[in-house]
């Protein structure tokens, strides 16, 4: 096992794994200051035990009956769109052409769409339902794309284990976090976290994808710092092409919120 690609694995699982998760908690504790915390709790972990089901399910076979090659081809495109992805919202975030990602503004409208719920929903003896639907909602969208990058890093090189625990590492610190902070985690540096996690997502893609097509990379798996150094480059110029357009080229800003019309 290459200590390169581990390290590398191990920081891209864990930090896009504690973006989504403090999108998450946003969400969960949005559900438990206005509906209750058993109901937004209970929403959590459900969403929890179904998204661990999965990656057994669907990690353990990849592993042991997808060839190689092929599951890295297939994964590395996948890593590569979601890598990409990211990179492209954050460029235009660091740029000033798209709206910061903004924990409080989500908050607020979660809190509030709670609050104007129908109360003729919620049983306050047993649990709120609509707290429940909520947590579990936002929990599971949040986790299922940490599930698509654990289970593609992890199958790929056939360190599921190893992707499992840094996601489960990044849940457990986020938690606690959340749990000391008794609200959001709003001064977490989410933009800058999501453009690093971007670039490596991007580059074990490129790099996967061409390792399952038979490509030979110079260094083996120290090619994947290479490749973390060159997206990052090209990102930092693009991001300093687009500060630098004209006025009449930038659109204005706003912050947005999740669930609001990006421009």
């Amino acid at each position: 096992m290459n200590p390169t690609s581990t390290v590398v694995l191990l920081l891209a699982v864990f930090g896009a794994s504690a973006v989504e998760m403090v999108e998450a908690l946003t969400i969960v504790v949005a559900a438990g200051v206005t509906r209750g915390w058993r109901s937004a709790l209970e929403g959590a972990g459900a969403a929890l035990i179904v998204l661990a089901v999965i990656v057994g399910a669907v990690g353990v076979p990849l592993i042991h009956y997808v060839p190689i090659n092929a599951l890295r081809v297939v994964v590395g495109g996948l890593l590569l769109v979601v890598g990409l992805s990211w990179l492209r919202k954050s460029i235009l975030r660091a740029s000033g052409l798209k709206a910061l990602h903004d924990e409080d503004a989500i908050f607020a409208k979660t809190a509030q769409e709670l609050s104007e719920s129908d109360p003729s929903t919620s049983t306050p003896v047993l649990r709120d339902r609509v707290g429940f639907a909520v947590a579990f909602k936002g929990v599971f969208l949040e986790g299922t794309e940490v599930v698509l990058i654990v289970v593609g890093l992890g199958a790929s090189q056939h360190r599921l284990g190893i992707a499992a625990g840094a996601a489960g590492a990044a849940a457990l610190l986020v938690a606690a976090v959340g749990a000391v902070v008794a609200r959001q985690l709003s001064r977490v540096p989410e933009n800058t976290i999501k453009l690093t996690v971007g670039t490596m997502l991007t580059s074990f893609g490129l790099f996967w994808v061409g390792e399952g097509a038979g490509v030979h990379w110079p260094g083996s798996d120290l090619a994947i710092l290479v490749l973390v150094g060159l997206f990052a480059l090209v990102t930092l110029v693009l991001v300093a092409f687009l500060r630098a357009r004209p006025p009449a080229h930038r659109q204005p800003v706003n912050v947005l919120a999740k669930g609001a019309v990006e421009p």
